[in-house]
């Protein structure tokens, strides 16, 4: 699972480490957010390498046909073990894949608390960042949604997305089960580009990424608000 990330850098400085365009209208400085939760806007990247664009979409994937855009609150993730079966995914798996933008993400490590009275179980949070620092390429899919009811109204249209996760790798196995799907900067042409007469191709990209890719870090328990935010909250906390 994958359910908070931290996107703080520029769309502007984005599209210069990527040599991207943004897409017209969309706003260079951005919204930083250190705490972004499902329903809330995030940054991708599609297209051919040779024509990279990176546009805003809503967290939580609602497919073309759905009634109902709600459904977009549980459909934050999908995974890699069954995205190109699943009827929410497999179209945008097979058509319109992305790459999400990310700084870091976050995972909360379950702990048994025995000294106390309840011997219950407590949620640690932990960030986690490449350890070259450069921004994470996550494996996601996209879909435009527009209302049944107003097809062509452009005010109720959503491009939304999703992040796809596999198993933790070496480092993150510590504090959660799952992780998204990382690639590489050689990798990402390959998830972006392939053609569904390709796509037996793709599965082979939803891997674990290589030990020592990510560091992570104990944060401030704060961040399980989605109310609050701010840079201090992808610091490590100081114990």
């Amino acid at each position: 699972m994958c359910g908070r990330i931290a996107s703080y850098t520029p769309p502007a400085r984005l599209a210069r480490l990527f040599d991207a365009r943004l897409a017209q209208g969309l706003d260079p400085v951005g919204h930083p957010s250190w705490n972004v939760t499902p329903m809330r806007r995030v940054y991708a990247l599609t297209g051919p390498r040779a024509s990279w664009v990176i546009d805003a979409y809503r967290w939580g994937l609602v497919p073309s046909w759905s009634q109902d855009p709600s459904v977009g609150n549980r459909l934050f993730n999908a995974r890699a073990e069954t995205v190109a079966s699943t009827p929410a995914f497999r179209s945008a798996f097979a058509n319109r894949r992305c790459l999400v933008l990310a700084d870091g993400f976050y995972e909360w490590r379950e702990v048994k608390a025995s000294d106390l009275l309840d011997n219950a179980a407590r949620k640690v949070p932990y960030g986690f960042r490449r350890a070259d620092n450069d921004i994470m390429l996550l494996a996601g899919l996209w879909e435009t949604w527009r209302d049944p009811n107003a097809p062509e109204d452009p005010q109720r249209m959503l491009r939304t997305c999703t992040i796809v996760t596999t198993e933790a790798s070496p480092d993150v196995a510590p504090v959660h089960g799952r992780m998204p799907v990382i690639l590489t900067r050689e990798t990402a042409p390959l998830w972006l580009e392939t053609e569904e007469r390709d796509a037996r191709v793709l599965p082979n990209l939803l891997r674990p990424a290589a030990e020592g890719t990510l560091l992570s870090f104990r944060v401030d328990p704060r961040v399980g608000s989605a109310s609050n935010d701010g840079e201090h909250l992808f610091r490590p906390l100081e114990l």
